[in-house]
């Protein structure tokens, strides 16, 4: 019992957080972060119908719940050898043996025999602990990568659905355009009837209708392969009714609370899955040191035959032993596992540092692609102001006869151009504000928080 209570081996605790993250971000103040879903803030009921609907019918995401299944299955395997394991044996046997030519009968003879057998494997350097600590170990981490799995689904649902509203505006103002466009020709035609300008204006103008022409089946054709990434993530075949109705871009506000970076270590998955790693990598060091000492198994056994049949609780032959084994000779075997799993613990080590540094950058890029973003949305804003002034005063100077239709067509170009590109530096500002709720780590309703998994007895073995 003495020897039992020791665990020599077990790994020393791990600081929280590694030395180098940074007090706070570089660009923005410090505050709490909220639990609600970060989709919630897009304002949008059909993008939460969406990612409800994938958080629920998703096949990667069910993947990743039977392989968490399959971790904590093991966790009750690795934990089953710290009780004593009990089993039943029986066996019957009838052998009838004729007498000498046949004539008198047969004469038979039976056996029987019932028993119990125990073992049990006293754990005098924590072998067996340690094994099953790196299992639960194990089911925290697997837990964390379904979140993972979660944060990621939710906000590939929801840049689907904004590539999506990004391509029926493009549609919407191609078709505008190719009307307007239309029309010029049919003005320009006009003129060209009456001598007042060249063919070549009619051909320069027509060119700019089919240009626009011709780019509206390539947006029809995305928006129909955006619906069939999106279904396919939603668990449904690509060509579902997805009852998409919004018209609009959501409108993105102000930053959302950040935290400080030490929040990543709780709130991003992949950050808690890699230090899981690293401690369940630590509790097989422990174990392969503990497999190098001896090991000391007691087993009991009963049992009785047919000629104990009436004093079946009398009669009882019992058996007490122990057993105990230790390694002398493995031409190094044991010895080449702990170097193994040190260079597996300094492996994992290394990994989690990873990780979280990425993380720490990952919010750090996200952050300033976005004020980046609106900057640039800004400055086009001018730029499209200034245009469209001259495309204004290009066409008020064609209509006096003052000059020729290459200024208005040059600057028509360019006012469409910079229409289109509007719509999608939007979607790239609110691309950029998905992925900075995706890398903060993302919260959601309805699954469990990786602390929700302890070590009941179910998982502990008494299962």
């Amino acid at each position: 019992m003495m020897l039992t209570a020791c665990s020599p081996f077990e790994p020393a605790a791990r600081p929280d957080a590694p030395g180098e993250l940074p007090d706070g971000y570089s660009l923005y103040s410090v505050e709490a972060r909220s639990p609600l879903p970060w989709w919630d803030e897009m304002g949008s009921p059909e993008l939460n119908r969406l990612i409800d609907v994938a958080l629920t019918d998703n096949f990667s995401l069910s993947e990743s719940w039977s392989r968490l299944q399959q971790a904590r299955a093991a966790a009750v395997q690795a934990g089953a050898g710290l009780y004593p394991e009990l089993e039943a044996f029986g066996s019957a046997e009838t052998t009838r043996k004729d007498t000498a030519g046949g004539s008198s009968g047969s004469v038979g003879n039976q056996s029987y025999e019932l028993g119990l057998t125990a073992s049990y494997e006293i754990d005098l350097w924590g072998r067996v602990r340690s094994q099953r600590e790196a299992a639960l170990l194990d089911v925290k981490a697997t837990e964390a990568d379904l979140h993972a799995a979660a944060v990621s689904l939710a906000a590939e649902v929801a840049l689907r659905w904004v590539q999506i509203l990004s391509q029926r505006l493009q549609k919407q103002l191609l078709e505008k355009q190719l009307s307007s466009n239309s029309t010029f020709l049919e003005l320009i035609e006009l003129r060209f009837r009456k001598a007042m300008v060249s063919a070549l204006d009619v051909y320069q103008q027509k060119q700019v209708v089919e240009n626009v022409r011709a780019k509206i089946p390539l947006v029809e054709a995305e928006i129909q392969l955006l619906m069939h990434e999106l279904a396919v993530l939603l668990g449904r075949p690509p060509k579902s009714n997805l009852k998409l109705n919004q018209k609009t871009m959501p409108t993105i506000g102000q930053l959302p609370p950040l935290g400080l970076p030490a929040d990543l270590l709780a709130a991003r998955p992949d950050v808690r899955a890699a230090g899981m790693r690293l401690q369940a990598a630590d509790w097989q060091l422990a174990e392969a040191r503990a497999n190098r000492l001896p090991a000391l198994r007691v087993g009991a056994g009963a049992q009785y035959g047919p000629e104990e049949l009436d004093l079946l609780f009398d009669t009882w032959l019992l058996s007490l032993a122990a057993n105990l084994t230790a390694p002398i000779f493995d031409a190094g075997r044991r010895a080449a596992e702990v170097d193994r799993i040190q260079a597996t613990v300094d492996e994992n080590l290394w990994a989690y540092r990873r990780v979280v540094l990425t993380a720490v950058k990952e919010v750090e890029d996200a952050l300033e692609r976005e004020i980046r973003q609106r900057e640039h949305i800004e400055a086009l804003k001018a730029v499209m102001t200034a245009a469209q002034r001259g495309f204004e005063e290009a066409l008020a100077r064609y209509r006096r006869g003052l000059s020729d239709y290459l200024p208005v067509l040059t600057q028509l170009i360019a006012v469409q151009d910079l229409e289109r590109d509007m719509i999608e530096q939007r979607e790239a500002l609110v691309r950029y504000r998905i992925g900075l709720y995706r890398v903060l780590g993302g919260s959601w309703a309805g699954m469990s928080d990786t602390n929700s998994i302890d070590r009941s007895p179910e998982v502990a073995g008494q299962g």
